[in-house]
């Protein structure tokens, strides 16, 4: 495995290995002169479908007969990076789990204001799919 992420030309626009740099917003790299030249010396420009990136992690599986150039990431880019590069499952895990810390962080008022309100704790249990041992506590609480 390499340290520097590798911009290459797929055989392929539909490919699905790395991600065009367009997409993972700018990249410092894109606008040095040996990535420049690297493009004109492949006929290609900087939008081209055919030309892609990955992380140092999938260098591996570049085609060997694809064109390639390495290049060096920041650590935010390489993130931006391995976040597109990412299974789509992955990042729809990584939003749940931001939405469900959000949602929980006010979960022992919310019960307690419920059972105030008078909503059975039965039903709060049903409603919110909390263990009903933690909605008695929030009654008794």
């Amino acid at each position: 495995m390499t340290d520097d992420a590798y911009l290459f030309l797929a055989d392929d626009p539909a490919d699905t290995l790395g991600v065009p740099p367009a997409a993972t917003e700018p990249l410092a790299c894109m606008d040095t002169s040996a990535v420049r030249a690297w493009l004109d010396a492949q006929g290609v420009s900087a939008t081209s479908p055919r030309l892609r990136v990955v992380p140092p992690e999938d260098t591996t599986a570049i085609p060997a007969e694809a064109e390639r150039l390495p290049v060096p990431l920041s650590e935010e880019e390489l993130s931006r990076l391995r976040h597109r590069t990412a299974p789509e499952t992955l990042a729809a895990v990584e939003t749940a789990l931001l939405a469900y810390r959000d949602c929980a962080h006010g979960r022992d008022e919310l019960l307690a204001r419920a059972v105030a309100a008078g909503v059975a704790p039965h039903r709060i249990a049903e409603l919110t799919g909390e263990d009903p041992a933690v909605v008695r506590a929030a009654a008794v609480g």
